[in-house]
């Protein structure tokens, strides 16, 4: 059988139909065709992700891109998927307190309102996010209101919300002024779906569930009470959810793809 390549476009900031942001570490591919896709992902990465470190393994958004586009054509070889792999804010350095705080999150968030609502007015197919880590932060605080089927939260330090309904409802950023995409609107339609993973040997286990002051998060998605839906990860630390061969990439494919009873969970 003939494979179709997997093939990354550079996508300009911007040229999604999200405002140009203002510059710093930003850079945003495109992998599969979003012309004719009929399942599009975004992969929101976390902390020390640069856009020169962009495309090393899938630890990063470029590999994990095409680790998660290749599982979903084995899963499925006739499937049309886009994934995004978006480093669409200034990702926080692990060793600073940046990554401690919202501050980064907040400007991700509005940034990737914005990216969504570009990516709406081009495609009518479902759109999932994945978001990795201090991604998860930034998820977080983008997704109530948004046009989304899923939201997948892994290797998350916490998202600021009680509950994965808050997660979907209310106000995007409550910390900051309403975005280009005209402020809080609602899909219209089913609240997307909230799902969180985290590996058996993820260190960010360790990370206490709560906020004092500016610093932390609170929100764990892993615990039963914030009521999403836990999928199976395996036995992988903080950087291999989307590494071939695991539970988690399978899962987070299946999930892109829609086919969510298949999920396997945690």
């Amino acid at each position: 059988m003939i494979r179709q390549p997997i093939a990354a476009s550079v996508v300009v900031l911007g040229a999604t139909g999200a405002a140009q942001p203002p510059a710093g570490e930003r850079l945003v591919k495109v992998y599969g065709d979003l012309a004719t896709a009929e399942r599009v992902a975004i992969i929101v990465p976390g902390s020390d992700t640069t856009a020169a470190t962009f495309e090393n393994s899938t630890h990063r958004p470029g590999g994990a891109a095409r680790a998660l586009l290749a599982e979903a054509r084995r899963l499925d070889p006739g499937a049309r998927v886009a994934v995004v792999a978006w480093l669409g804010y200034d990702s926080p350095a692990t060793w600073s307190t940046d990554v401690l705080t919202e501050g980064a999150a907040g400007d991700g968030a509005r940034a990737l309102r914005q990216e969504v609502t570009g990516l709406r007015a081009r495609t009518s197919a479902p759109i999932s996010l994945l978001c990795h880590s201090y991604g998860s932060v930034v998820c977080a605080k983008a997704a109530p209101g948004l046009p989304l089927a899923d939201v997948a939260l892994f290797g998350s330090p916490g998202t600021t919300r009680p509950t994965a309904a808050a997660l979907t409802s209310g106000p995007a950023d409550p910390s900051g002024p309403a975005d280009a995409s005209g402020g809080f609107w609602s899909s219209g339609g089913e609240a997307p779906r909230v799902w969180a993973g985290r590996g058996d040997s993820d260190w960010v286990s360790y990370v206490p569930d709560l906020k004092i002051g500016p610093f932390g998060f609170g929100g764990d998605p892993m615990d039963p009470a914030f009521g999403a839906r836990l999928f199976a990860t395996g036995p992988g630390g903080h950087s291999d959810y989307f590494t071939p061969g695991t539970a988690s990439l399978r899962n987070l494919a299946l999930i892109t793809l829609g086919r969510t009873a298949e999920v396997s969970h945690g």
